[in-house]
């Protein structure tokens, strides 16, 4: 393994365009619920009573709609970055990092340190409330204040519109402007890598597959196989905080020492 994490170093150092893409694998090493693992929150609720047009069009929907919401939210809201977090953002401050696509919606990058402007969330985020009329953005933890004095549908106090965690919904559109924007650096990137994700969920699973279409080196670190192992030139199977860890050392050593490998 110290050889694999040795080459992914290389691979980063001697990348022009890196593309970092992650999956529910890093957020479970911080304590999150993998929510459709056994034992997840899909076992206790029927994801198909959370379809987004069930929350537009019915009052005890949106009820019940909030009622999930607010217990996924307290198992995220004081979660930490763990050493996978702090590895990607280090990649950013070492100035080799292209994006960040996550399938995560519970904002550690930004708090690992992250910046905005190499974040693409393809899922939304947790940690904001939305206006679907108005499109006025809430802090999450003040709505979260509303529902815990009684009120178990918020409605926006600008425009009366139903409010919504900015995150995706079955049945909701994938966000256009995220979503293309991340097939476009993955067809652009030279190397991409992915951590902790099975790379089942579409559309963002063909995201490494549009990569190696285009000529990238892609490299999988996950505990399990994943659905494009057949594709990867190099495959850790492993937890992704220490193993990233690892990775970023190298890459500061390499870095430090002026060597680079293709």
């Amino acid at each position: 393994m110290e050889d694999k994490i040795q080459k992914i170093a290389e691979w980063i150092v001697g990348s022009r365009a890196l593309v970092v893409f992650v999956g529910a694998g890093l957020s479970t090493e911080s304590g999150i619920p993998d929510f459709r693992s056994p034992g997840g929150l899909w076992d206790k609720y029927d994801p198909e009573d959370f379809l987004f047009q069930n929350f537009l069009s019915s009052e005890a929907a949106r009820q019940k709609y909030w009622q999930m919401a607010t217990e996924m939210y307290e198992s995220m809201k004081d979660a930490a970055p763990n050493a996978g977090h702090f590895a990607i953002a280090e990649i950013e401050r070492l100035h080799k990092l292209d994006c960040l696509i996550t399938q995560n919606i519970d904002g550690l990058h930004f708090k690992a340190g992250n910046s905005e402007k190499r974040v693409l969330e393809l899922h939304g985020t947790a940690m904001h409330v939305t206006c679907l009329s108005c499109m006025k953005r809430y802090e999450r933890g003040d709505i979260q204040e509303r529902i815990a004095k009684g009120d178990k549908a918020p409605r926006c106090d600008t425009c009366g519109g139903l409010l919504k965690p900015a995150t995706i919904s079955f049945g909701q559109s994938m966000p256009e402007q995220e979503t293309m924007e991340a097939y476009r650096r993955s067809q652009a990137c030279d190397l991409f890598i992915v951590i902790g994700s099975s790379l089942v969920v579409q559309p963002a699973s063909l995201m490494p597959v549009a990569a190696k279409e285009r000529g990238a080196r892609l490299a999988i670190i996950n505990r399990d196989e994943t659905a494009c192992d057949y594709l990867a030139d190099m495959i850790v199977n492993a937890s992704a905080g220490p193993t990233m860890a690892s990775v970023v050392e190298k890459v500061k050593m390499l870095l430090g020492s002026g060597q680079s490998s293709l």
